[in-house]
């Protein structure tokens, strides 16, 4: 199982902060946010990462270069990174999406127990084996991706859930144990009239509506957020300095 971590877009709602370096390479508490994840893909078992990067992908070479760990380390560049949405990013790693993966966005962070969660039946899923991490619903957010769930079945996903009934949000960590349902759906949704611009969730949801996708919810006491503003950077702080409880999306 190998994580896929998608870094590869200029992150500009964190401007200043991304001026001059890549939004993964942020830093939250101290660390980089790619540092976080990569300590979190290690402690849940991984047995390596791909990261796909994009806007100024010299300094993420140098850093992994730089870096000191035990998991192995793949980069691989996404050319259109400026000139499509996340799917462009996932067709960048489409090389490792019939082997078993995580695929996670390269601005959120984890605890380790959520991917160990989502690792922890991996061998008897059903279906196509494509999984998608979700939590509870309570109060919508400006970028949250919905899912409609029923049972532990995904019935839809995206941004805007018209003839849906949204349940949960998407954490952005999709998994697949193996096989080629997610790959063929990628292959036909990045094919359509406009495919370059849809956000990778039309994956997951093609994959739904067809062979079918788990939706794995996280429990109550796990923690992960979203980076998409200085804000966030200080709520993911608090969480990690203060009471234990409560998870964080954006």
């Amino acid at each position: 199982m190998k994580a896929i971590i998608l870094a590869a877009g200029h992150g500009s709602r964190l401007l200043p902060l991304t001026l001059t370096t890549p939004k993964c390479l942020v830093q939250v508490g101290g660390r980089a946010i790619l540092d976080h994840q990569l300590d979190a893909v290690a402690d849940a078992g991984f047995e390596g990462a791909v990261i796909v990067g994009g806007y100024r992908i010299e300094q993420v070479a140098a850093h992994l270069a730089a870096r000191v760990s035990d998991l192995p380390t793949e980069l691989v560049f996404n050319p259109f990174w400026s000139a499509a949405n996340s799917i462009g990013s996932v067709w960048a790693s489409r090389a490792y999406l019939e082997a078993p993966f995580a695929l996670m966005n390269g601005d959120t962070l984890f605890d380790a127990a959520i991917l160990r969660a989502a690792l922890a039946d991996r061998g008897v899923d059903p279906g196509s084996g494509v999984k998608l991490v979700i939590e509870l619903l309570v109060t919508p957010g400006l970028d949250d991706m919905l899912v409609e769930a029923n049972g532990d079945a995904v019935v839809a996903v995206g941004k805007h859930l018209v003839g849906h009934q949204a349940t949960d949000r998407s954490l952005g960590l999709i998994v697949s144990t193996g096989g080629g349902a997610y790959a063929e759906a990628l292959r036909a949704v990045i094919g359509e009239e406009d495919g370059i611009h849809a956000y990778h969730h039309a994956v997951v949801r093609r994959v739904a509506e067809t062979v079918g996708v788990r939706a794995v919810r996280v429990a109550g006491d796990v923690r992960w957020q979203e980076i998409d503003r200085p804000e966030d950077i200080a709520l993911w702080q608090h969480d990690h300095v203060g009471p234990a409880g409560g998870t964080s999306g954006s």
